[in-house]
């Protein structure tokens, strides 16, 4: 009998279209919360991305059917119960490197769009205003400090490229510090001399108990910082994040993520000092392609 797919989220037309010649039987189709965990039964493999959510009720209703695998398509895996599924012996995996090099550009574009106010400029462009004088007050990246906290495959890349750039690079390593990145434009401190030293934070963690970002945290960086996170929206809170943009205490903010992506902050997201994207951060061809290729593999060696 051929393995059953779902792919609730889509995935890059080229790698389904593998499977299939592999002899899976590929269903893409999305499901409400309370309609997933029964679907899931009639399948071996599932396929995610961040909309669908698999969490202890989901893997309750699946639990002891056919299905043996989730795989998220992508690198962070908080919107699935990792820990519960595996001890209902369901395999867990995802894809930590696609796309990674697409997320950390998008998120030195978002930086690149804070420093010169592209974004506002553009906009009052489109609306026919000329207000060259209100958007000439930017600021050059060469020279700044910035603190990567995250400093995994998505930090390390955004630190690289920060170097390159004439910056200097701070972060916080919790557990093994990587080996070759510690030099003399890049160094690892302690959190409050990230927070407190850095010109620009850059979120490139997995969401915690707390967010990284709130107002205790903001209240010892820098007046003016810059804070970019192409993390997850519950790294930052965002009722904080917007008393300091608009105090004057938070320069701008890059945000590709939110809390709640059905209905995010609005008030946030039309802030003028806010250049924003829906969730695009990995968000390219060669990504996709690369994510595709992972998944095809991955279901390859299970199936």
């Amino acid at each position: 009998m051929a393995l059953r797919v779902l792919v609730t989220d889509g995935m890059d037309a080229g790698a389904m279209e593998q499977l299939r010649k592999d002899g899976y039987e590929v269903i893409e189709q999305f499901y409400e919360p309370d309609q997933l965990g029964a679907a899931l039964r009639d399948f071996d493999v599932v396929i995610i991305r961040s909309a669908t959510k698999i969490k202890e009720p989901q893997i309750d209703a699946a639990a002891g059917s056919r299905l043996k695998l989730i795989i998220r398509a992508g690198v962070g895996v908080d919107n699935i119960a990792v820990k519960y599924a595996e001890e209902h012996g369901i395999q867990v995996k995802n894809t930590p490197r696609a796309s990674s090099n697409a997320v950390a550009e998008l998120a030195l574009a978002l930086l690149f769009s804070c420093a010169r106010n592209i974004s506002i400029a553009g906009h009052t462009m489109r609306e026919n205003k000329w207000e060259k004088k209100a958007y000439s007050k930017g600021f050059e990246l060469s020279g700044k400090t910035m603190g990567v906290i995250g400093y995994g495959r998505i930090g390390q890349l955004v630190g690289a490229k920060g170097q390159a750039l004439g910056m200097n690079v701070l972060s916080v390593v919790h557990r093994n510090k990587p080996e070759g990145c510690e030099c003399e434009t890049m160094h690892f401190v302690t959190m409050d001399e990230l927070l407190s030293q850095s010109d620009i934070v850059v979120l490139c963690a997995p969401s915690g108990d707390k967010p990284l970002v709130d107002a205790e945290s903001l209240a010892k960086m820098k007046d003016g910082v810059v804070i970019i996170n192409v993390s997850r929206g519950a790294n930052v809170n965002e009722a904080a994040l917007l008393d300091a943009l608009n105090s004057g205490k938070v320069k701008a903010a890059g945000l590709d993520v939110w809390l709640s992506e059905k209905d995010p902050n609005w008030a946030l997201a039309s802030h003028p000092a806010v250049s924003c994207t829906p969730h695009i951060g990995a968000g390219t061809k060669e990504a996709q392609k690369r994510i595709g290729a992972e998944l095809v593999d991955i279901v390859e060696n299970f199936g």
